[in-house]
């Protein structure tokens, strides 16, 4: 197949065109449009498979093993490495094929002569023999003629995904051409929030009421500055707590509004932390000052992570007691961790917001800022799908919202009067933020789609 003097395809003249043809032919091919792709190899001239190939196709079909082994030699620009692992895998089949047809002494030939030449180390060698010596399954391969077929045509397609292009072309190539520009243009869209499939008919590009930007609604039943806010895991529950000495729970409806469900009234101190069991079957509540004391830990299974000192995150895997330790140059006030459980982020009264990996692959952090935080204790949130966004309350009574990729807020939200304390985005609608403030209310924001449908 010649590749000179290929014409070229697209405004920048950089596609070859018998290779954008003949990855079309694959693909027709992989979902299950043959006859279109025997069509279009025809009226192009360009074959999905490369000469070599076919040939190397029609000797392992019809145990032709010392035609494989002169196609192999031949082909050129193969590394020695790639070659020799081609080479042993052929070997491998014949030395099964002739124990199968009880020519032991001709399988130890191959063996000893031609398997132990290949430069695919002595291990290899040695656990070939012993798998197929000492395998249970051999007596079946003996006497299963149907296994001699399918073990060809499983070495057929080792060698496809072995040898390099273009003697053959990595699996759905044009899926993975495809997919991989739909996913550079999702990276660079400041909006995109769902896990649908996107269009290929356009750019994709997303517009800003893909996140929560509008008040749906203003909760008010707190008689006091309300101080925390948490989504329940399955979304279906919100939980604040205020200064009024009580936690509210409030119950979301299939129609996104929230309404009153219980007031937890035992508290005679304010209430300044609640936190879901993992089930969502309870709620701890913490009251300043009182009996119950609760940590500023989150686990994301593997690892305990933990703020414990003014400046330092601690953080332990449980299963192997190793422990890494990050200093702050500054005050940190919350800590929450992606859902993925690969990313935390930290509040700073420095006026920052930090993530870090859990993994420690990061030498230093990701920054955001914009937002306002010097006195108070104000709480963050990774939001949205594939937790892309950091939500942030602030001192100047708005609501700041970042993509993990830039550091400077993509929104600011106004509403509120007072400072915003503390966030949380609905794990399970990503359209749905709700934000605590000193004002004594709690906002559910949404995108301006759901309040369009609302009015």
């Amino acid at each position: 197949m010649s590749m000179e003097g290929s014409p070229r395809l697209g405004s920048k003249g950089l596609i070859k065109k018998h290779e954008f043809v003949r990855i079309i032919i694959q693909c027709l091919y992989s979902i299950g449009y043959g006859k279109s792709a025997s069509c279009l190899e025809l009226e192009s001239g360009i074959a999905y498979q490369f000469d070599e190939f076919q040939m190397l196709e029609s000797k392992i079909l019809s145990g032709n093993w010392n035609g494989c082994v002169d196609i192999l030699n031949a082909i050129k620009d193969l590394t020695e490495e790639t070659r020799a692992t081609a080479l042993f895998l052929v070997f491998k089949q014949s030395f099964l094929e002739y124990l199968k047809c009880g020519n032991d002494k001709l399988a130890l030939e191959i063996l000893r002569k031609e398997v132990s030449a290949l430069q695919v180390g002595r291990d290899k060698v040695h656990n070939l023999a012993h798998s197929i010596l000492f395998s249970k399954d051999i007596e079946q391969f003996k006497t299963d003629n149907n296994e001699v077929c399918e073990l060809r045509k499983k070495l057929l397609q080792e060698l496809e995904n072995l040898l390099p292009p273009p003697i053959t072309l990595p699996r759905r190539r044009l899926e993975h051409l495809v997919e991989t520009a739909v996913l550079t243009q999702i990276d660079s869209c400041m909006y995109h929030n769902f896990s649908d499939a996107v269009s290929l008919y356009a750019d994709h590009l997303c517009g800003r009421d893909q996140i929560p930007t509008e008040t749906v609604q203003i909760l008010t039943e707190h008689k006091n500055e309300v101080w925390f806010v948490q989504f329940s895991h399955n979304g279906e529950y919100l939980a604040s707590s205020s200064s009024d000495c009580t936690a509210i729970i409030w119950k979301v409806l299939e129609d996104g509004r929230l309404i009153l469900e219980h007031t937890l009234r035992s508290h005679v101190n304010p209430v300044s932390f609640v936190a879901w069991s993992p089930d969502d079957s309870k709620l701890l509540t913490c009251g300043n000052s009182e009996v119950l004391k609760l940590w500023d830990v989150e686990t994301d299974g593997e690892n305990l992570i933990s703020i414990f000192s003014d400046k330092e995150i601690r953080i332990l895997n449980v299963g192997t007691n190793a422990e890494r330790v990050i200093s702050e140059d500054h005050s940190i006030t919350s800590l929450s961790i992606s859902g993925d459980s690969e990313f935390f982020i930290v509040n700073l009264n420095s006026q920052e917001i930090h993530m870090w990996d859990v993994a420690g692959k990061l030498e230093q952090p990701l920054k955001y800022m914009g937002h306002r935080q010097s006195k108070y204790v104000i709480r963050s949130c990774f939001g949205g799908v594939n937790s892309t966004f950091i939500a942030s309350g602030s001192e100047n009574s708005q609501v700041y919202i970042w993509n993990r990729r830039n550091s400077r807020p993509i929104e600011v939200l106004c509403g509120h009067s007072m400072t915003v304390n503390c966030v949380s985005w609905n794990l399970r609608r990503p359209q749905m933020l709700a934000s605590a403030s000193d004002d004594h209310t709690i906002r559910i924001w949404g995108s301006s789609l759901y309040k369009k449908t609302q009015t």
